[in-house]
C-alpha cells in the first residue's frame, strides 16, 4: 500500500543553525522533506536579519514531513536530540544566542510525554555530562526561512562543509554516540547509516 499525503506527518524542532539540522534529518528514511525556517516568535514572517538580531524570539528551526510508517515521531526525537548539544542553553557550538537554542515543538500531550520521556531516559543514562536543557515548548508557528537557506548544504558544498566542520558539530556527536555504544543504549544515527549504505 503506498502512503499518500494524508498519511504524511509534520513535527518541529530547534536545532542551531538549521542549515545542519535540515541536512541531518533529511538522511533519515521515512523523512519526505525537511524545511529551514522559524519558529516561536513574536512577529509575522520574519527575516533572517530580524530572528539573528535576538529581537524576535524566534529560533532556528526545520519543518520534518515524514512518514508515520517508516519513521516514527519518537525516533525522530531520538535521532535529533544525539545531532545537538542538548545540555547547552546558550546556543549551539559556535552558534550563540536564543535563536540558536534548542527545543521541539510539540503539537499534542502525547508528543509532550514522549519527548519529556526521552529527555528523562537521556538524562538517567548518564551520557551526557550535564542535565538535558533542550526546551519542549508548544508548537505555535514556523515560517520558512528564505530560498538561499533551503537545502543549503547540497546547493553550497563548499561553504557548508567548512562552517559543519569548524562549528565542532560532527565531534561532539562522534563523542556522543560512542558513548551511548560504550553504555550499549541504542544509537539512532547508527541504524541510518547502515540504511544509507
Amino acid at each position: 500500500m503506498s502512503t499518500t499525503i494524508l498519511d504524511l506527518k509534520k513535527m518541529y524542532v530547534a536545532g542551531g543553525c538549521f542549515w545542519c539540522t535540515e541536512t541531518d534529518l533529511r538522511k533519515v528514511p521515512g523523512v519526505i522533506n525537511v524545511t529551514s525556517g522559524y519558529s516561536g516568535g513574536r512577529i509575522e514572517n520574519p527575516t533572517y536579519e530580524q530572528v539573528v538580531s535576538e529581537r524576535t524570539g524566534h529560533r532556528e528551526s526545520v519543518e520534518i514531513e515524514y512518514d508515520p510508517a517508516k519513521a516514527t515521531f519518537d525516533f525522530l526525537v531520538r535521532y535529533f536530540f544525539e545531532h545537538i548539544d542538548p545540555t547547552d542553553a546558550g546556543g549551539q557550538f559556535y552558534d550563540r544566542g536564543e535563536s540558536y537554542t534548542t527545543a521541539v515543538f510539540v503539537q499534542n500531550e502525547i508528543e509532550k510525554s514522549d519527548v519529556e520521556k526521552i529527555i528523562k531516559e537521556l538524562n538517567d543514562s548518564g551520557v551526557y555530562e550535564g542535565p538535558i536543557v533542550t526546551k519542549v515548548l508548544p508548537f505555535t508557528n514556523f515560517y520558512p526561512a528564505e530560498k538561499y537557506h533551503q537545502n543549503y548544504s547540497s546547493l553550497n558544498p563548499g561553504h557548508y562543509g567548512a562552517y559543519r566542520s569548524a562549528s565542532g558539530r560532527d565531534i561532539y556527536v562522534g563523542k556522543i554516540c560512542s558513548i551511548k555504544t560504550g553504555k550499549k543504549l541504542p544509537v539512532a544515527s547508527e541504524i541510518v547509516n547502515k540504511v544509507e549504505k
